[in-house]
């Protein structure tokens, strides 16, 4: 369970599960917030002095809100903090009393874009200002996450606004891998990507692996509400360019919105499932709303994790369950695993269980099987994190390892179910490929059969916990020397930020 948990006696009708801080939606105050049971969904109530009380919905389903409560972990976050403790979060960046050191950096290259979308973070034509950092300012940012300790940010994502507006985005990627990040992506809408082949290649070249593809529907209605036109061909365009320079990591990332494409999302599935020679995960983005929205509007269009997990269950015929997906903390036992082993691990999925969910599914002989119908998840977690404990202090790290490794290997038959595993799947050798390696190298090349699905739900000024803030491991990294939790960087810090290091509106034209 989840940690403060409280009596359900403190109010009728209803269990509490935690009592957590929020912001104020109108005056951006910390206020007392509790997360609580009703009627079967779980609730999030906060009451400001000044503006009154606010309620909105946390997760739809209280018995999924229970089961991924179980796969909380506290991590140690990082041990060179760049700013001191007090006032969070409206003084992000990051400080010691944070749990989840850097998972995945954004690093906003500019606001300019080449779409005006309804449902956008960021745009230099509505915000009136233009945000471009210099080579030098992203350079110094990057030496920042890499200096974290004691785990350098393993991976980074150049973001906007539309990062490919830079001319000198091919030369930022480099830099990137200059300084050793192990995954480089970019959140591309596709245009210049679907206009241009040879740009792809040169993607492809400087070291990007990910493509993070906005992709909201498979036919034209979505991207007009969305995106304000017809933007489907342009995402087509852009896989397919993809897949012709070679650029093999795709992903498609909807923003899932209420009545707009909710009834698209086991179609979006199935696109993802026949374009797997290029498209190796889908991510799906429950909308955040922005600036006020009263609560009846809020709980029309509002969609939570469990909301969508149900949608893929209804959708894909069961094929996939709401059971199947599982929170990103679940697999910090192989951290720890990884940890017992070489005496650190690349990256310890520490962040809150109720920000994301995923699985993985294996499409074979024209029927999807998530991994969860043929291993023992549970099982093997929970013998990993075990092993990982025994430190065999007296053998050493080296001897250690090759006892728990042993030990492991010999038990992985009775986590797997053969009758109902993929014929096309060697599941023995994906798991100890797992155990081996970290997470990093569980699907590669070789296993295009293998489709990441999942979601994360970014927090608005409505339903922000900064419990969720304290474990986030999805980083801005600024100008200014800070890195700053995502959610809490798209609420209170980015125009702020944005301004600080703005250049008038004319320069644009120059660009």
């Amino acid at each position: 369970m989840l940690n403060n948990e409280v009596s359900s006696s403190e109010k009728a009708g209803a269990i509490y599960f935690n009592k957590t801080k929020s912001l104020c939606p109108e005056c951006l105050d910390v206020i007392d917030a509790s997360v609580y049971e009703k009627k079967g969904q779980i609730m999030i109530e906060k009451t400001c002095k000044k503006h009154g009380t606010f309620n909105d919905i946390y997760w739809s389903n209280a018995e999924q809100f229970k089961r991924f409560s179980r796969y909380i972990h506290d991590g140690n976050g990082i041990t060179n903090p760049n700013a001191s403790n007090g006032n969070c979060p409206h003084s992000c960046g990051l400080c010691s009393s944070h749990k989840t050191t850097t998972i995945l950096a954004n690093i906003d290259i500019t606001n300019r874009c080449n779409q005006n979308c309804p449902v956008c973070f960021s745009n230099a034509s509505s915000s009136g200002y233009l945000y471009e950092p210099s080579l030098r300012q992203i350079s110094a940012m990057m030496q920042m996450l890499r200096n974290q300790m004691p785990m350098p940010c393993p991976a980074i994502q150049f973001a906007g606004g539309e990062p490919t507006m830079r001319d000198d985005l091919i030369q930022i990627i480099e830099m990137a891998k200059g300084f050793g990040f192990k995954q480089i992506m970019i959140a591309t809408n596709g245009v210049k990507l679907a206009g241009s082949l040879k740009f792809c290649r040169d993607l492809l070249e400087s070291g990007l692996n990910t493509v993070y593809l906005q992709f909201d529907g498979v036919t034209e209605e979505p991207y007009r509400i969305n995106r304000g036109y017809n933007a489907l061909k342009t995402e087509l365009g852009a896989i397919e360019n993809c897949r012709t320079a070679g650029l093999k990591g795709v992903i498609l990332v909807p923003t899932l919105v209420k009545g707009v494409n909710d009834s698209q999302v086991g179609d979006i599935i199935n696109f993802g499932i026949n374009n797997m020679d290029t498209v190796f995960g889908v991510n799906f983005q429950p909308v955040s709303f922005s600036g006020r929205i009263d609560m009846e509007k809020r709980i029309e269009k509002r969609i939570t994790i469990t909301d969508f997990m149900e949608l893929v269950e209804r959708q894909t015929d069961g094929a996939i369950s709401a059971e199947d997906f599982y929170p990103v903390p679940s697999i910090v036992p192989i951290s720890h695993l990884q940890i017992a082993d070489y005496g650190f691990s690349e990256v310890e999925f520490t962040v809150h269980p109720h920000c994301g969910a995923g699985t993985y599914v294996v499409f074979e002989k024209g029927k999807m099987t998530p991994i969860t119908r043929f291993i023992d998840v549970d099982g093997l977690l929970e013998d990993v994190d075990e092993l990982a404990s025994k430190k065999h202090k007296w053998l050493g790290r080296y001897l250690g390892r090759i006892i728990r490794m042993s030990s492991l290997y010999s038990k992985l038959p009775k986590y797997i179910d053969n009758e109902k595993a993929p014929e096309s799947i060697d599941v023995k050798k994906l798991l100890s490929t797992l155990l081996l390696t970290g997470t990093g190298n569980v699907i590669n090349g070789s296993d295009r059969n293998i489709l990441f699905i999942g979601a994360m739900h970014f927090m608005d000024l409505y339903n922000m916990d900064l419990e969720r803030t304290k474990r986030c491991g999805v980083h801005y990294a600024t100008p200014d020397g800070r890195i700053i939790p995502f959610c809490t960087y798209n609420t209170i810090h980015r125009a702020e930020i944005e301004r600080k290091f703005a250049v008038p509106m004319i320069n644009i034209k120059a660009r």
